[in-house]
């Protein structure tokens, strides 16, 4: 899952500095220079002014540690998940790399994490984080009481919750002076290939603050990092010996994952059961599997053979190795473990977040494969759909007689999913501006067009400007209205809480919520079996 709090990093940094910039005064040499481009993946920092507010947690060594004991060195002040799987990773990757980069100078900085998981407070929670990260003697990753944990998370106006069974923290990177005085706020951004380039950045401002300026032994490019999309052909090398190839020209399953995912999942277990899927694989019925472990945040080199060579059963599909990220990155990971599907052409037909989702059995992996590999998303034409939706009953009509209109507000998209009451009803959120909204929407307009005399669809415009999302549907045209609305406002709509765009809502006949599917839908197949499943039951 994609954490709102990173997505909102901007509105995040903006009410975080705003809380903790005092009326301090003068010119911050800026940590990148003048002129220089910066990749989107990247955060150059926002100045911050006054002192760090004090605390005092316990270690994972079990030893109560003050902030400011660490008077006289630079402080790198990370808030972590101690089960995270997404940011929380890049972001001490990157401050292990920043001190790195200093040399001798290092030992001048310190490396300091408070626990941001609500629910794993415990001292193995940290300790376990530290082990597995190979952290264990390079920082201080401290815990507490969930009521100590409050009081410094609101000191520093971090937000944690829980979204969903999920923890959604605010993913930032704080620097503080050796005199104690807040200097610069980081919010990591979900890039593999970029983490390097931002404990760079991170590397210079620490320089800026220690004494004689020690030059930062790495002199990257702040440009975009290089991806590696299924559309492009690629060598990885395979552990022990060989490579294996990637790209286009033959469907494949793609499991991505790190060795550490052994903290929240039984890595070992799931790695052996997948043996079952690469059998049918090979008999032809189903995409081989590739596993990729993901390098570019594993500790060190050995983790990955330690783990495979632990394993009771030798698998029976090619573990490769992504150094860099970039093929990470181009295949559109956010999560550790993350399976996904690619079609010959390199198009992304579905994608499967398993610290959200759960591990799928070896059937239902089946199926969700075969529902991908079906379907069209091709775009129908308006006779097409006129010829598919004839006959629909009288309620249903109105709705396709309403296709492409914004209607009403908050209030009137509630009254009119009332009204559907015995119609199973798909509801997608979406916004002009939203990328993944508009990857998806020919999936809905197919969709809705197919299943529209059975199951009533509508859309939510989320935080949209009018005339944009009238100028998007009426190039991208759907067959049901959409009620334009606020964030806040689909709140109420949706109890949970609206995660992200896009999102789609799976009512059942009797108006309940059956199923909340966050994030873009990859493939016709896979959006058609969750109507099927959720929508019609089956």
């Amino acid at each position: 899952m994609i954490s709102v709090l990173a997505v909102l990093g901007g509105l995040v940094a903006l009410a975080v500095v705003s809380s903790l910039r005092s009326s301090g005064s003068g010119s911050v040499k800026p940590p990148v220079p003048n002129g220089v481009a910066l990749s989107s993946t990247l955060d150059p920092g926002t100045p911050l002014h006054g002192f760090a507010p004090d605390f005092t947690l316990t270690d994972q060594f079990d030893k109560r540690v003050s902030l400011h004991s660490f008077r006289g060195k630079v402080v790198l002040l990370a808030f972590n998940d101690s089960e995270c799987t997404t940011i929380c990773p890049l972001t001490t990757t990157a401050m292990v790399d920043a001190k790195r980069m200093l040399g001798k100078a290092g030992t001048d900085v310190a490396l300091l994490g408070v626990n941001a998981n609500p629910t794993a407070t415990a001292l193995k929670n940290v300790r376990a984080y530290s082990e597995l990260h190979g952290m264990t003697h390079l920082w201080h990753f401290t815990t507490g009481p969930l009521p100590e944990l409050k009081r410094v998370w609101q000191s520093y106006h971090i937000a944690s919750e829980i979204q969903r069974g999920q923890i959604d923290h605010t993913p930032a990177l704080f620097v503080i002076s050796p005199a104690g005085r807040l200097e610069r706020l980081y919010l990591t951004q979900m890039s593999y290939a970029s983490i390097v380039q931002q404990a760079q950045i991170v590397a210079r401002e620490v320089s800026r603050l220690l004494p004689n300026h020690p030059p930062v032994s790495s002199k990257l490019s702040y440009a975009a990092a290089k991806t590696i999309a299924p559309t492009q052909t690629a060598q990885l090398p395979l552990v022990g010996r060989g490579q294996v190839q990637l790209g286009p020209g033959s469907a494949r399953l793609l499991l991505f994952f790190a060795s550490w995912d052994v903290e929240v999942t039984d890595l070992p277990r799931q790695l052996q059961l997948l043996n079952g899927y690469a059998q049918r694989a090979k008999a032809g019925k189903l995409p081989a599997l590739v596993a990729v472990d993901e390098a570019s945040v594993e500790p060190n080199a050995s983790d990955l053979p330690h783990l495979l060579a632990r394993l009771r059963t030798p698998l029976r599909y090619p573990v490769a190795i992504d150094r860099t990220g970039q093929v990470a990155d181009g295949y559109g990971v956010q999560d550790e473990p993350w399976l996904v599907l690619v079609s010959k052409s390199g198009q992304q037909l579905w994608y499967h977040d398993v610290s959200t989702g759960g591990w799928p059995t070896p059937a239902s992996l089946a199926k969700q494969i075969h529902a991908a590999l079906q379907g069209s998303s091709k775009p129908l034409s308006s006779a097409s759909v006129k010829r598919a939706l004839a006959g629909s009953p009288p309620t249903l009509a109105k709705l396709h007689r309403q296709a492409d209109q914004l209607l009403g507000n908050q209030h009137a998209l509630i009254a009119r999913i009332h009204s559907l009451r015995g119609y199973p009803l798909v509801l997608n959120v979406w916004a002009s501006w939203c990328a993944p909204c508009r990857a998806e929407f020919g999936l809905l307009a197919s969709a809705s067009a197919r299943f529209g005399q059975k199951v009533a669809f509508l859309g939510a415009d989320v935080n949209d400007n009018s005339g944009d999302a009238r100028a998007f549907l009426a190039r991208h045209g759907v067959s049901y209205p959409s009620y334009p609305l606020t964030i806040d406002q689909m709140n109420a709509v949706l109890p949970q809480g609206l995660i992200a765009t896009p999102t789609t809502i799976f009512f059942n006949r009797a108006g309940k919520i059956a199923y909340v599917h966050t994030g873009q839908y990859e493939s016709q197949g896979t959006f058609d079996a969750d109507i099927r499943t959720y929508a019609l039951g089956g």
